[in-house]
Formats: structure tokens, C-alpha cells, sequence
């Protein structure tokens, strides 16, 4: 219905579905006896991190509690006017305290590639490790007013080191630190996430970090609010600021208005609505983003 023209992220994501609804029986016990409530650990991040789709949360990857050891594997694609966006990756969450995480970041540049001389469909490439701790709070129990805080620390690595370098960027690899807090207030049936996010990534660090004028990290927000209709239903937007140090073209932040939907205890879909703004010279990327996630 999206209208997704490359068959890969398709096959990705009906491979996600099909790994999670077949481990589903054989783990359903597990989960009821030591499971999180039902979309309380968030959904897979474009960088593999728990948290919203965009924005990352304080939550820990997975559907164990303090007691276990979980986890989740999750694609992604974004399809906008001149740009495609593909992610995929696996987090395993520690006894709801420590998170670990890797996440691949695709970006095929279609027509934009041709005329930034790099030939059409030239994919951007970007891994993403990434490692979070609770340090206080719960999302869901505990004292109502006092949110799930989590520090966390990501380190980006481009595939482009000589695209990064032509843009402009001072480097291809580099590391973003963040700390957040999440809260679901049950009464009121809405969640809410605030994260300070200091980096210097350029479009999430697909262009490299800083530049030779701007090359020292800067704090960026990353906000979500969400209304629980279900157990199973949330829908919610996200805001996330951006830096902007490259001079060849401006660096807009990201807005997404989303809705999540448990499909089983295991399997999540996120679909949702992204303007990305102003990516590599192409104005208005608008479009759609759609994500699967199988947890454990």
C-alpha cells in the first residue's frame, strides 16, 4: 500500500515476521511469566537502540524484565521523494538494566547520486554500535512522577570515507553520548520521552561528523509523546533536533507523527509519517516509514 519499489525491504521484513512468529510458541510461557506489559520497551530505533522509530528512549531493548534476558531484531524503510532509506539491526537488553546494540544504515541516493557526481543509486553506508544503562526509575512502576533515566553511548562508522571528506566532513567516524528519560503515565494512558543527544553527526552521521568550521559536539533534543488506545494500539509523534555543520547544504530536524500496533506479544509493526526536511542539497524529504520488529 506504501508503494515500496525495491523488493529487499520487503523480503526483509516478511523474514523478521516470519522468525518472530515462529519462535513465539516455542518462548510463550517464558514472556508471560517474566514479560514486560505490551509495548512498554518501545519499538527499534533507526540506530538499533530501544526507543520511538526516531527518537531514542530510556527503555531496554527486549520483552525480559529484571529477572531475564531479551531482546529484538527489527527492519526499517523510509521511502521519500529523492531518497531511500533502509536500517536493519539486533539489540539484546540485560536484565532490564544494560542494552546492547548494532544497527546497518542504507541510504540510496537514487537521482541525487548522478548529480552529486557519485553515480545514480549510490547507497550511503553507516554501522552503528550502540550501548545504554538504566541508571534510575521504571517506565511503567514505581513513584508516578519519577521517569525510567538512562545514559547511553553510540558509535557511528561510515562505509564513505571520501564521500564524507568531499562534503566536507572532518571525519568518518565518530560517537554520540545521550541521556533520557521516559515515563507512561497509566492513568492518563501517554508516554513521554525527553533525550539530550550531544553529537556532531552529519545526517546521523551518514556524512561523516563535523566539519573544519564545526567540529565540536553540540546538545540536540529528541522528544516523543504517545496516547495508548490499547494494549495493543499507541499512536504518538516525535520531534528531533539536528546540528548543522556542513556549508554545502543545510541540515533540517526531523519530525514523525506514528502509530505502533502489537501484531503478537513478539512481533511489532510501526508505520508513520517523516519529514526529514532538507537532506544533501534535496528539499522537502517527506514520506513514509514503516518498521517491523520481532522481540523476545
Amino acid at each position: 500500500m506504501l508503494g515500496f519499489p525495491s523488493p529487499r525491504p520487503a523480503t526483509s521484513l516478511v523474514m523478521f515476521a516470519a522468525l518472530a512468529l515462529a519462535l513465539e510458541p516455542a518462548h510463550a510461557q517464558e514472556l508471560r511469566n517474566g514479560g514486560k506489559l505490551l509495548l512498554t520497551n518501545g519499538v527499534s530505533t533507526i540506530e538499533g537502540a530501544g526507543g520511538g522509530g526516531l527518537a531514542t528512549w530510556s527503555a531496554i531493548a527486549g520483552n525480559a524484565t529484571q529477572e531475564g534476558i531479551g531482546g529484538s531484531v527489527h527492519g526499517t524503510v523510509i521511502e521519500l521523494p529523492d531518497y531511500n532509506w533502509t536500517s536493519h539491526g539486533v539489540s539484546l537488553g540485560f536484565f532490564d538494566r544494560v542494552e546492547l546494540s548494532y544497527a546497518r544504515q542504507n541510504l540510496d541516493t537514487i537521482d541525487i547520486g548522478a548529480a552529486l557526481g557519485l553515480g545514480r543509486g549510490y547507497t550511503l553506508n553507516q554501522d552503528v554500535f550502540g550501548a545504554k544503562l538504566r541508571l534510575a526509575g521504571d517506565v511503567v512502576y514505581g513513584d508516578a512522577l519519577m521517569p525510567q533515566i538512562a545514559i547511553g553511548v553510540q558509535h557511528k562508522r561510515s562505509s564513505d570515507s571520501a564521500v564524507v571528506a568531499a562534503v566536507g566532513g572532518a571525519s568518518p567516524n565518530g560517537t554520540d553520548v545521550y541521556i533520557s528519560a521516559t515515563k507512561l503515565f497509566l492513568s492518563q494512558s501517554l508516554l513521554a520521552n525527553a533525550t539530550v543527544r550531544f553529537t556532531k553527526a552529519n545526517q546521523n552521521g551518514l556524512l561523516g561528523f563535523g566539519s573544519a568550521t564545526q567540529n565540536d559536539p553540540k546538545p540536540q533534543f529528541e522528544g516523543s509523546l504517545a496516547y495508548q488506545f490499547s494494549r495493543r494500539f499507541v499512536v504518538g509523534g516525535e520531534y528531533r533536533t539536528k546540528p548543522d555543520n556542513l556549508g554545502i547544504a543545510r541540515e533540517d530536524d526531523w519530525v514523525d507523527l506514528f502509530a505502533a500496533y502489537a501484531l503478537t506479544r513478539n512481533v511489532t509493526v510501526t508505520a508513520a509519517y517523516v519529514d526529514l526536511g532538507s537532506i544533501a542539497t534535496a528539499d522537502n524529504q517527506r514520506g513514509a516509514f514503516l518498521s517491523l520488529q520481532a522481540a523476545f
